[in-house]
């Protein structure tokens, strides 16, 4: 009896995606093991399947690209990666310049800046959150500009077509997103359609776009499409994004990511 020929690349890369649809996320160790082959194969593997937007590396292994149904609740996000979020706020403050004009979308990420913001003397602060806007009510001399429209109780945000409407009749300096997906190839995504619109009318109403953004949250994607990375003007994002993958997203978008912390 002879052994069985060795797999071809193709079929070594669907058994890589068989078992990562299995169990979410496997380590280079773990997937050379249950190809059969070696270690750096894995990773040359990963590495294509990782450029086709199938995959994404992660550190000491991969996940599949998964599709988000459904954002959970903001009770929920608001105790998650708070050192992260911090950190990225913290960045996205030495941004901010006296008298501007800044939109915070909807996000406990952006609710982060609160506290770094607390010395501007002059300042308007642009947002759907109603969250957000509450935390800036005891502040001295930051303005705030909240956004009508029909709120959505599980993120406590106003959404849909009239505070894009409003947006319109605004002149932004900086529009800094939040998202719960986001991906080299699909770009800033979605799943709720109500909220295609206040995005994509900050971006339109800003100088410069700012996507701040889990690490966790990239190479997975959601139905609606905001817009393409090479639209945004700036990423800021967590120590977890891997070199390579900012070297992918420099190279083939133009924009500049920032890894806070």
């Amino acid at each position: 009896m002879t052994d069985a020929p060795p797999l071809i690349p193709e079929q070594r890369r669907d058994l890589i995606l068989g078992h990562l649809r299995r169990d979410s996320v496997l380590s280079y160790r773990q997937l050379a093991a249950l190809v059969g082959v070696s270690h750096m194969t894995v990773r040359r593997d990963v590495a294509e399947l990782e450029r086709q937007g199938r995959v994404v590396a992660t550190q000491g292994g991969a996940k599949i690209v998964a599709r988000l149904a459904a954002e959970p609740p903001r009770t929920e996000k608001a105790g998650a990666d708070v050192a992260q979020k911090d950190a990225m706020a913290r960045y996205a403050a030495t941004l901010v310049r006296e008298s501007m004009t800044i939109y915070l979308d909807a996000g406990t990420t952006l609710q982060a800046l609160r506290p770094h913001l607390d010395g501007f003397g002059d300042l308007t602060v642009v947002t759907n959150d109603l969250v957000i806007a509450a935390s800036y009510v005891d502040h001295p001399s930051i303005e705030i500009i909240t956004l009508g429209g029909r709120v959505e109780k599980r993120n406590q945000s106003t959404v849909g077509r009239l505070p894009a409407l409003a947006l319109r009749e605004l002149s932004l300096d900086i529009a800094f997103l939040s998202t719960s997906s986001w991906d080299l190839r699909r770009g800033v995504t979605i799943p709720a359609e109500s909220k295609v619109d206040p995005k994509q009318a900050a971006v339109a109403a800003a100088e410069t776009s700012v996507l701040v953004a889990a690490s966790s949250k990239y190479g997975s994607f959601a139905r609606y499409r905001i817009l393409g990375l090479a639209e945004l003007d700036l990423v800021i994002t967590d120590g977890g994004l891997l070199d390579a993958q900012l070297a992918e997203i420099e190279a083939e978008s133009g924009v500049e990511v920032h890894r806070a912390g």
